[in-house]
């Protein structure tokens, strides 16, 4: 369990550093909100990854294009909320 938390963690960090490193611009988002958009982006590339190919194939690319586009969506509320 221990270990599955931890590649869980890793994992987000990376998919959502690389998400981070591909959207130009200011992303003013500490460890735990980069962790989270990758876990977040890893989940949403998962299941539409299942359901176009029924198996992982293309998973890291379908999280990593996930965290990308849930990136561009916070950073566009961001843009309209401020006065």
């Amino acid at each position: 369990m221990l270990a599955f938390i931890v590649f869980l963690l890793v994992g987000g960090l990376v998919v959502g550093a690389l998400a981070r490193l591909l959207v130009p611009g200011r992303n003013p988002m500490g460890i735990g909100g980069t962790i989270l958009l990758g876990i977040a982006g890893s989940f949403i590339g998962g299941l539409i990854g299942r359901a176009l190919f029924g198996a992982r194939a293309g998973s890291f690319l379908l999280a990593v294009l996930a965290s990308v586009i849930l990136l561009l969506i916070i950073q566009g509320g961001r843009r309209r909320r401020t006065w």
